[in-house]
């Protein structure tokens, strides 16, 4: 039987954020049949316009195999607490996934955690784990869907639609996503200015001002960490948002995270994640144990998908979701 728990967690900007866990109450933490290994510790968070119904299907699956799961809202989002002050992708990554981590690691005390990520769930996770690169080896392995940053705008059509895009949210001060049937949530414009900015500007920088010397300090706390095995109460890197004070350019700093990635991407995701977006930051993690797979009617797979299908859809559940169960299963210890 599934049961599904909800969890308020409070961020250092004093923020509540829901993690609801998910797991299957008569299992328990038992051996999956389908596993050689123990049953694992699974976190999941969505992207924009989105809450926990994009990662909760695929919660349920991985929970049936005997998998304990863990999903984030981010704030604004279902559960979590709305912030009357604006916030970007990069709040959610310093202080939601800053808060749910320590939750994780300093209260649960788990000794394993693997991530699924939807869209910007994952540009989140990698902007937090390179901030605090203290919980890159806490992380045995990490799936991606659709998820780019910087490579939706590679052509002169889809730069246009991009800065389109762009010049119709400001004018309006928010995506009517609901309208648009695009998600529950409707996103404001400072929120999407980022990846718009990103995206047309084909970088990765910072809107925070954080110092190369956090970064260093947050990897010297993790080698000490690592020696002593143990759990330490854990710092973000990045507290102040000053905007445009200090560029800090994450892509330079993507490769640090050596966490086996699977990244899959849709052929019919043609404006927030296209393939071609995907593999961009795929391949900037520069690791060879990471795994990179296009979901297409060309590659043989039942359909070429959508932002959305590539996660939620029923073709998903039967082709994509054992894949993702198959790449937890390899990394567990």
């Amino acid at each position: 039987m599934l049961t599904e728990n909800l969890k308020l967690v409070t961020t250092k900007d004093h923020m509540q954020i829901a993690i609801w866990e998910i797991f299957d109450s008569e299992k328990r933490h038992n051996v999956s049949n389908l596993s050689a290994h123990k049953a694992q510790n699974i976190f999941l968070t969505h992207g924009t316009f989105s809450d926990k119904k994009t990662c909760l299907r695929i919660a349920e699956y991985l929970a049936a195999l005997g998998h304990r799961c863990y999903i984030m809202e981010w704030r604004g989002h279902g559960a979590s607490e709305i912030p009357k002050d604006k916030f970007n992708f990069e709040t959610i990554a310093t202080y939601d996934f800053d808060a749910t981590f320590r939750y994780f690691f300093d209260e649960l005390k788990l000794d394993n955690l693997h991530c699924v990520t939807h869209s910007g769930g994952g540009i989140g996770l990698t902007m937090f784990l390179i901030q605090n690169p203290l919980y890159i080896d806490k992380i045995n392995s990490i799936s991606m869907f659709a998820c780019q940053a910087y490579g939706a705008a590679l052509n002169p059509i889809s730069y246009a639609r991009i800065l389109t895009a762009k010049i119709f949210t400001r004018l309006f001060g928010y995506i009517p996503a609901k309208k648009l049937n695009m998600g529950p949530i409707n996103e404001s414009y400072h929120t999407m200015k980022q990846w718009y900015d990103w995206n047309l500007h084909r970088n990765f920088n910072s809107s925070f001002f954080i110092k190369q010397s956090d970064i260093n300090e947050s990897d010297n706390e993790s080698n000490n960490e690592s020696g002593n095995n143990k759990h330490t109460s854990h710092k973000s890197t990045a507290q102040t948002v000053m905007a445009d004070t200090e560029l800090f350019d994450y892509r330079q700093h993507m490769p640090k995270i050596t966490t086996p990635i699977y990244a899959i991407s849709a052929k019919g995701d043609k404006l927030i994640s296209p393939t071609r977006g995907c593999q961009l930051l795929f391949n900037d993690f520069n690791n060879p144990a990471n795994v990179f797979r296009e979901y297409s009617l060309s590659n043989g797979d039942s359909d070429d998908y959508t932002h959305s299908r590539i996660m939620t859809s029923r073709n998903a559940a039967k082709e994509i979701w054992p894949t993702v169960a198959a790449w937890i299963d390899k990394h567990s210890r």
